[in-house]
This record gives structure tokens, sequence and C-alpha cells, in this order.
């Protein structure tokens, strides 16, 4: 299958090293700038006389004509590269956030139907063992009835993170905490406690990080249709590094807790059933990946290219890509308004806070 990266930044390397290992016909890269290209044919070994290198993503697609193309620019060029590589009849793995609007969002799951191609939006850490285990004992009831869970991100981001890359902490091309550190576990927690969500009442602000538009702390309730609750905390001002992102699920006949530095390990596994043994449960689904970023991305890989050989939906489709980027729109704009904000939302756009820290 050829196979194409747009965005050869900080998280290319998983997607280069996800495509190598589902075998995937890796024959372009592309990013505006060379050297960042140049830096992956030499980091893996790629024979610069197959693996064509671009700066014009459109060129590429109409010279290589790739079957699947993985997105991974700064977040707010995620929409019109996906829409373009849709229109081109490319399936597509998206970075996250899908989009940074409901309506880019929404316009790329339309198109995505319309041309009939799949849309993945990569949210790989639903793949770490510890995940898998923690839905598969949802999926069996043995928690009997949701009462809360509660996702927790206290990492760490320094000026130089920032000044890496120019987007980063933009509301045109990012976000702040929430949508570029913490939407991972944001995701893991809408699914887990159901998807359906009421109501959402969220708090932002920052408080350390000056020097960029967005937040780097947001905190939030949610009220989920299924009369559970969650509880989202976010940050990037944790010191002096990344302390943990956890997952807690909580119902009246189970406990259980994903942890470590990206819900890589499980901690906690309690279930009123005793069918397993929990220390050899949480010692088998436990895993230590060399970086936040996990092992997930091949995993969901082998998934997008089996929903495209038996055409199904992916593991991860652009609905629930959608469904991630709406929670944290919804922590915005209740956080900007004082008000809680009802689901479904209406359109909304990292664009409607532009200015909301400036003094």
């Amino acid at each position: 299958m050829k196979y194409a990266i747009i965005g050869c930044g900080r998280i290319s390397p998983n997607h280069v090293v996800a495509s190598q290992k589902t075998g995937l016909d890796l024959v372009a890269l592309c990013d505006l700038d060379l050297k960042n290209t140049e830096d992956k044919i030499k980091k893996f070994d790629l024979d610069a006389n197959y693996v064509k290198q671009y700066t014009d993503y459109k060129k590429m697609l109409e010279e290589m004509k790739p079957e699947l193309v993985a997105i991974a620019t700064e977040s707010g060029k995620h929409a019109q590269i996906a829409l373009d590589c849709i229109e081109a009849g490319c399936n597509v793995i998206i970075e996250k956030p899908i989009a940074l609007s409901l309506k880019d969002a929404d316009a790329i799951i339309e198109a995505g139907h319309k041309k009939g191609v799949k849309v993945c939006a990569c949210h790989q850490n639903r793949f770490n063992k510890s995940i898998q285990m923690i839905r598969e004992a949802l999926e069996k009831g043995r928690f009997g009835r949701l009462l809360y869970g509660t996702a927790h991100i206290r990492w760490a981001r320094d000026h130089e993170y920032y000044d890496r890359a120019s987007w980063r902490g933009t509301w045109e091309q990012d976000g702040g905490a929430l949508m570029n550190q913490c939407i991972h576990d944001i995701d893991l927690l809408r699914w887990m406690m159901g998807d359906d969500v009421v109501r959402v009442v969220g708090m932002t602000d920052r408080l350390k990080h000056d020097y960029i538009q967005a937040e780097d702390l947001g905190i939030a309730l949610v009220q989920f249709a299924n009369g559970s609750y969650g509880i989202i905390e976010g940050t990037t001002n944790v010191f002096p590094k990344n302390l943990e992102e956890t997952l807690y699920i909580f119902g009246d006949k189970g406990t259980v807790k994903a942890g470590g530095d990206a819900v890589n390990l499980l901690e906690e596994w309690n279930f009123s059933d005793y069918i397993d043994e929990p220390e050899q449960v949480k010692k088998e689904c436990s895993e230590l990946p060399p970086n936040v970023y996990g092992f997930g991305h091949s995993k969901l890989y082998r998934d997008v290219i089996d929903a495209i050989e038996n055409d199904r939906e992916p593991y991860v489709n652009g609905e629930a890509g959608r469904r991630a980027l709406e929670m944290v729109l919804a922590i915005y704009r209740s956080a900007a308004t004082g008000e809680p904000v009802e689901f479904p939302m209406k359109d909304c756009s990292t664009m409607d806070f532009v200015g909301r820290f400036d003094k």
C-alpha cells in the first residue's frame, strides 16, 4: 500500500516506524522545510532515490498517488490537508486533534464518507495494553454501574519547547495544554464513560507560560448521559518534568487505574467478580515505552490497513476524533463564558478564544 507522510516534525518518527512495522510502501515525505524530510531519510536509513521529498503536498498527491497518508503537521493545518487528501482519494490518519473547529471536523467526516475513504484520528493510546484491558472489562460489564472517571495529565513544557515551533500555544494553529497535551486522556475518558455527554463545566488559565496565547491549566467537570460523572485535570506546569498521565474508572463493582507517563501502566485492578488475579493482570498489561507517545501507533496502523482492505470503519474513526475535539472546545467555551456548556455543541473553534488571556 503506497504511503506518505505530510509533516515531518516531532511526532513523525512514530509514523515512520509504524509504517515499517506494518509493511507499508513509504514513497514520499513532505514538509515545508526539507531539512526535516532529510533528517528522517538519514535517521531511518531510507533510500533517498526511492522515497521522494516534497515541500508541496498537493504536488506530492498528484505525482505519487499514495493510498494512505499520515497528516502530522501543526494542528491548524490538519483540516485543509485532510480535505485535499480525501479529495485525491487518499485514506488518512490525522494526528490529534482531528481539527481545531467542529465545522472542519464535520467536513472531514462528511468528505470521507462521500469519497469512500477511511478517516482515522490518531488517538493511539486506545491501543495500549492497559487501556485495551480496561475496555474489555467495560464491555463485559465487569464495572457494574459506572459512577465516575477521572483523567489527570500532569506534564511539563518549558520555554524551549515552545521556541522550537512558533505555532505551539497559538489559537490559530494549536490551542493550549488541553488541546495539545491532554486530548489523548480526554478522549479515553469520554470513550470509557459512554461517549454521550450532557454538559461540561470548565475553568482554564495561563498561570506560567505568558509567552503563549492559550491555557497551561484546564480543569473540568463532566456529566455523562448514563448518569456517571467525569473529572478532567490537565496542565503543562509541573516542575521539573512530566509526572504522570492517569485514567481512573470507578464502578460499583470495579475500580481501575491506568498510570505511568502515558496511561501505559495498569496500576489498580479490582473487581467484585474475582475472575482474574490482579497482580498478574497488572504485570501482563503494563508497558514501558521510550516516550509519552507509547507503542500505539503501530497497532493503530494495523487497524487502519485492515479497515481499508476489508472496507470497515477504523477502530478510531473521524467521529471519535470529533468527540475528543468537542470535549476540549466545550471546556474552553465554559471557561470563557463562566456557564455550563450543553451537548451536543454547535460549531466552535479555538479561534473563538483569541485574546482570552490578554492582560
